[in-house]
């Protein structure tokens, strides 16, 4: 199989640039494998979708200001630091994607606040540096007060104090993400307990998002893709409650990930591609994907790449909002 055989056509005003005033108050295109149709509906609707017996799995990995700007060390250029990885339990070092990067050579410092510093100590194999942070304090709070919303790079706009809060799930709480999982953030307190009121399970898995999910693919052959390696855990009370229902209902890519892995290896690098055989996701809720990203790759191998790409054909015709602050599809 061929990367390109996964793009579409979007036009770049269908990209979500705000998250709309209300969380639940996006459209969600309901695509039914059987049938190979779908349905315009409303994510206000997504609990009339559930029923008595199954369990809705949620990713409560949570974001961290993880975006950093300042500048070289006795000069004047800007640089930006995003943090991708955490290396040590301290979370002093971490893997990280420095621009200007050709610029940035080994035991370079980077002042980012009067309370941090950052060294780069070594280079990875896709260009990502390895840094060191120097902070005043505990590290997540000089994070906190120093760092940025990660918003991606198809979202132009800074980020504001808004997104502090919007580009974060209702359910997070297990800091560790450089992206949100995003089928996640139209979700209500009052969402979650129409779901519960359906008589679905709710278990939680966390998948720190990172590079893995992200980035762009580097090989034009699928067979050859090989995906950064994340952290999750899937807790044994969450594996209970799978395995007692009748479906399992998936919200967001990144949860399919982390069921469908080994749970004992804590570390995946699975990348879910068309032919893959499907263990534990019955039903997924996802956004819309970039194309030719390995996420819209998991979509297709998960509803079959003709009825995947067609489904957005015609959620492009119908002007959905796309990307991370925009609509999402609900595959059942």
């Amino acid at each position: 199989m061929l990367l390109s055989d996964f793009d579409y056509h979007l036009p770049e005003e269908l990209i979500a640039q705000e998250p709309l005033p209300d969380r639940a108050a996006s459209r969600m295109l309901v695509v039914d494998r059987k049938t190979e149709t779908w349905q315009d509906r409303s994510f206000r609707e997504f609990a009339s979708f559930l029923h008595p017996g199954d369990c809705l799995v949620l990713n409560d990995s949570r974001v961290f200001p993880s975006r950093l700007f300042g500048h070289r060390e006795g000069h004047g250029g800007k640089v930006e630091v995003f943090l991708t990885r955490q290396e040590s339990a301290d979370g002093l070092r971490w893997s990280a994607l420095v621009r200007p990067g050709r610029k940035m050579r080994s035991a370079e410092r980077i002042v980012i606040s009067d309370d941090l510093t950052v060294e780069i100590v070594g280079r990875g194999e896709f260009g990502e540096r390895t840094v060191k942070l120097s902070p005043k304090g505990e590290v997540f709070d000089v994070l906190e007060r120093a760092g940025h919303v990660p918003l991606p790079p198809y979202i132009r706009r800074p980020d504001t104090a808004t997104d502090r809060e919007r580009y974060q799930t209702v359910f997070a709480r297990e800091r560790g993400s450089v992206a949100a999982p995003t089928a996640g953030l139209h979700f209500t307190p009052e969402i979650l307990e129409a779901c519960r009121a359906a008589g679905a399970d709710i278990a939680r898995v966390t998948l720190h998002v990172g590079l893995g999910t992200f980035q762009p693919l580097h090989t034009e052959i699928i067979e050859e893709v090989k995906l950064h390696s994340e952290s999750f855990v899937v807790p044994p009370d969450t594996v209970a409650a799978m395995d007692a229902s009748s479906r399992i209902v998936a919200v967001g890519t990144t949860s399919v990930r982390a069921i469908e892995s080994d749970p004992g290896r804590l570390q995946t690098e699975l990348f879910i591609s068309p032919g893959f055989r499907f263990q534990r996701a019955g039903a997924m809720l996802t956004n819309f994907h970039l194309p030719k990203s390995s996420l819209l790759v998991l979509v297709c191998a998960f509803a079959s790449r003709e009825l995947a790409l067609s489904a957005y054909r015609h959620a492009v015709e119908a002007r959905y909002r796309f990307f991370s602050y925009g609509d999402c599809m609900l595959i059942l």
